[in-house]
């Protein structure tokens, strides 16, 4: 798949799963309890312990999944999370490097951005799109109040997004919200209830 064409798959359903665990082995099963339950898109931080291995594994077992790496902060990192199959990168904060190295490989890049000065240099710096991270310090209302301003922006929400207000960011004009724990907490059965209730109210809000 092309860079654009990525993207477009990863922000189809308006939502992507968020893993973050102790070890990769509880990150590959709150990955596939999140894919399971009917996400086609999930992130594993690399902030798991052997991240990586994780990321190896969900690609070989979940070929048609979209599987990314997040909490990428280098572009020696970017390059290890592709080597091991990740096909979108996600960073907290803004690092040229990684968008550089992502792109070099044709992976798409959603650094993370606070407010609208980061937003513009992410888009000069070639961001496929924005992480608004965290999302709990600022609110729907802001990020349409931002768009206003910058329309050309595909922002993502992320830190802080619920099942309730997932919606409401789409309405105000997110491209996709990404959630962790408001999806994978619980264990499979929760996680599958919620995302059932995720997409059905995300649909709404189109």
């Amino acid at each position: 798949m092309y860079r654009w064409e990525i993207v477009q798959a990863v922000t189809e359903q308006r939502v992507f799963g968020i893993v973050r665990a102790a070890t990769p082995e509880a990150a590959l099963t709150s990955a596939e309890a999140v894919l399971d339950a009917g996400l086609r898109a999930v992130e594993v931080a690399l902030t798991t312990p052997r991240a990586l291995s994780a990321v190896a594994r969900l690609t070989e077992q979940r070929p048609d999944a979209l599987v990314g790496a997040g909490t990428v902060l280098d572009s020696a990192a970017a390059r290890a999370a592709v080597e091991a199959g990740a096909r979108f990168l996600v960073s907290p904060s803004l690092h040229p490097e990684v968008i550089r190295a992502g792109h070099r490989y044709g992976v798409p890049v959603f650094p993370g951005v606070a407010t609208p000065t980061e937003i513009v240099r992410a888009l000069e710096e070639g961001a496929d799109a924005v992480k608004i991270f965290p999302a709990s310090g600022v609110s729907p209302a802001w990020l349409r109040d931002v768009r206003a301003a910058l329309p050309q922006a595909p922002a993502i929400p992320t830190g802080g997004v619920t099942v309730d207000d997932a919606p409401e960011w789409i309405a105000a004009g997110a491209v996709a919200c990404g959630m962790g724990s408001a999806l994978t907490s619980g264990g499979p059965s929760a996680a599958m209830e919620r995302v059932a209730a995720l997409l059905a109210g995300l649909a709404g809000a189109r």
